[in-house]
């Protein structure tokens, strides 16, 4: 091959890859068009909208009609389409929270040196289902992965209880009989309701020696797409080691850990759970 054919042919492969990626760009403008749109759109209206020529606009919207990503409604207007529900909620079904927390998790721990929890709620309990953290941390008991804890005596246990409505929680008071583990431990029901009100208050939760003496936790809400709490995220440490500012840095890693899941906060005020 000649050295000007084989430059040509160069120059060839290139363009196709760069008009390629163009059309993909002008399909994610043309979603997000539409994403932003609660009702369908007109042609025109999308054209403006992506700054696209109404010819080319219309070429890439038949291509996503036949492809379902797009529908064709009443009057020649478009909407999202059908197949992008399907696509959602497979991603949503595989997303796990253990692999979204897992590298959140290790950066909080490299920054505060104690301990990290990721736990989940099961029936009247919570569940660790992971942690960061490392032997020089000093704790002298850390709950292992798959272990268990009653849910009031937890700070993420109490996350749980307070998105309960007061009957459930009453129901569990009366199933439990709020058994204590520490002379800290909240064992009457007019005092967990008043720590559960606080907890709505302030958008995250405390554990001041209740599990265990000599360790205290700060714990902070994940949350999924829909906005629901799915697992709580703590801070354990010795009580006398635990620095007020850490909580900051907790609420922010769990924030980053529920956008991973698809949550998209409403508002930007301190304490928020939604």
């Amino acid at each position: 091959m000649s050295t000007t054919k084989a430059v040509k042919n160069a120059r060839g492969t290139g363009e196709v890859a760069k008009t390629a990626i163009q059309v993909v760009e002008r399909m994610m403008n043309l979603l997000d068009a539409l994403a932003e749109q609660e009702e369908s759109s007109s042609l025109k209206n999308l054209a403006e909208q992506t700054g696209l020529h109404p010819s080319t606009a219309h070429r890439i919207l038949n291509d996503m009609v036949a492809c379902r990503l797009v529908e064709r409604g009443d009057g020649g207007t478009y909407r999202l389409g059908l197949k992008l529900l399907e696509l959602g909620n497979l991603v949503k079904a595989r997303l796990s929270v253990r692999e979204a927390a897992q590298a959140p998790m290790r950066t909080l721990h490299k920054l505060t040196g104690e301990t990290i929890n990721l736990s989940v709620r099961q029936g009247d309990e919570i569940v660790y289902i992971d942690r960061a953290y490392s032997e020089r941390s000093g704790m002298q008991v850390v709950r292992a992965i798959g272990g268990r804890a009653p849910l009031h005596l937890t700070s993420v246990g109490k996350l749980f209880l307070s998105s309960d409505d007061a009957n459930q929680v009453r129901a569990y008071v009366t199933r439990t009989g709020l058994s204590g583990h520490t002379r800290n431990s909240i064992t009457d029901a007019t005092k967990l309701e008043a720590a559960l009100n606080q907890v709505r208050k302030e958008g995250n939760a405390r554990d001041d020696e209740e599990l265990e003496l000599g360790v205290s936790c700060f714990a902070a809400a994940i949350l999924d797409d829909t906005g629901k709490l799915v697992a709580g995220l703590s801070l354990s440490s010795p009580t006398d080691r635990m620095q007020a500012d850490w909580l900051k840095a907790l609420q922010d890693t769990a924030l980053q850990i529920s956008k991973g899941l698809g949550y998209k906060p409403k508002t930007t005020e301190p304490g928020s759970l939604a």
